[in-house]
């Protein structure tokens, strides 16, 4: 991977994760307790053995910033090794980024100081494990200009998806943009179908005369998967890699788009139940963060009327159950539970202070939120809507209007990210 360069693209507004996204780039909000979604793609990199990539910022940046520079300023650039953000800087056009080959242009000469022989362009907020280097070396073998990434999924899920059409060669020769219905099926599997991950391999030779040749088409929208690389079949090698799964489990393959609040909800359940679907504990993938200096979590009060405990859930550093009850859920760092309060299915992110009695279910909750002694969240979707976030589906997000307006806590909004 030496002689490859990756671009994480990591600037999208993730307006369906609102209200989580209303403060901070999608890339940057909390998952598992301690990660941020961004943290599982950047351990891939690592995990791939690549060590020089460029993360595209632009909405509500300064969180992700913050963690990055934090958690991932551990490569050397005395040899050549970094992990650098880039915002937008407006150096060959006037506008924000408007796709994501628009994103990957504007940086085109930051691209080219670094004379990568590839380019490996990746998405920010995406959960799944993957070695690049199979993909890279696959590309190679192929004598390719360009590979996309292909998971196999269901035929019913092609709208949510860009289908590709493969040969037996596994040779790219056709690609529907989110059809509603599609007779393509794949090579690999006759049942299923092929959908675009968002991940490319481009030969850097190739991939900047398409990107100038797409800046200059007033009709492109700038998109990798519905205007540069259906125009490049006729004439370039355009191959599909077909997604191998590092999460070693038995079951489907892993891979999630988080985009909106029902698949970021199922993504973070998908880590608690007895054998995790998705793996955080294989030490030979290693999932990497950066995390604050806090005490080891504390459960307290074995009492009859009163008992600390948390079952089925994932409870992060400097957390203290204290007398309150809590199952399936995902606990960030610095949570307090309190004494007679029962909390299910949910999410708290850092800093939360779940008052005494109170009764918490399928809830996300923001950061820095104080939940009142005696409240009662998820249990009555209609009521919940008047006061809280509320999805079709159910989930009931918290966020810190409702702290600051019914309890007000000191939040310090310059350093609370």
């Amino acid at each position: 991977m030496k002689d490859t360069l990756g671009v994480l693209l990591a600037g999208g507004a993730g307006e369906r994760l609102y209200p989580l996204t209303r403060d901070r780039a999608k890339p940057a909000v909390t998952f598992g307790g301690i990660y941020r979604i961004i943290d599982i793609t950047l351990s891939n990199c690592l995990n791939s053995h690549l060590r020089r990539v460029y993360i595209l910022t632009q909405y509500k940046a300064l969180s992700l910033n913050r963690h990055i520079r934090e958690g991932w300023n551990i490569l050397g650039r005395e040899v050549g090794e970094f992990i650098e953000i880039l915002p937008p800087m407006k150096r060959v056009s006037d506008n924000w980024y408007m796709g994501t080959a628009d994103a990957v242009y504007q940086n085109i000469y930051s691209i080219g100081s670094e004379q990568p022989k590839h380019v490996l362009i990746l998405s920010g907020d995406h959960i799944y494990k993957m070695n690049y280097e199979r993909m890279l070396k696959q590309h190679n073998d192929a004598g390719a200009d360009v590979t996309v990434a292909t998971l196999l999924t269901d035929p019913e899920e092609c709208f949510h998806f860009g289908v590709v059409e493969i040969d037996r060669d596994s040779r790219i020769v056709g690609f529907q943009e989110k059809p509603k219905t599609t007779e393509i099926r794949s090579p690999y599997d006759a049942s299923k179908i092929s959908a675009s991950m968002g991940i490319y391999i481009f030969n850097t030779d190739v991939l900047i005369p398409v990107l100038l040749k797409d800046a200059e088409d007033p009709e492109s929208s700038h998109d990798f998967g519905k205007d540069v690389l259906p125009k490049m079949l006729d004439d370039y090698r355009t191959y599909a890699f077909n997604f191998v799964d590092e999460n070693k489990k038995e079951e489907a393959l892993y891979w999630r788009d988080v985009g909106t609040l029902e698949a970021y909800y199922e993504a973070n359940m998908d880590l608690v139940s007895v054998s995790p679907v998705f793996n955080l504990y294989d030490s030979e993938w290693p999932i990497r963060t950066h995390q604050r200096q806090y005490p080891p979590a504390k459960f307290v009060f074995a009492e009859t009327e009163r008992m600390g405990h948390a079952l089925d859930s994932l409870v992060s550093q400097g957390c203290i159950i204290s007398g309150g009850a809590v199952q399936n859920c995902v606990i960030s760092p610095d949570v307090r539970v309190n004494s007679f309060s029962e909390v299910e299915e949910s999410i708290l992110f850092s800093h939360v202070n779940v008052g005494r009695r109170c009764r918490i279910r399928k809830t996300i909750i923001d950061r820095d939120v104080h939940i009142p002694e005696g409240t009662t969240i998820g249990y009555d979707p209609e009521a919940d809507r008047q006061r809280y976030f509320v999805t079709d589906s159910g989930i009931t997000v918290v966020t810190r209007d409702y702290s600051l307006f019914e309890n007000p806590v000191t939040v310090d909004y310059f350093t609370s990210e």
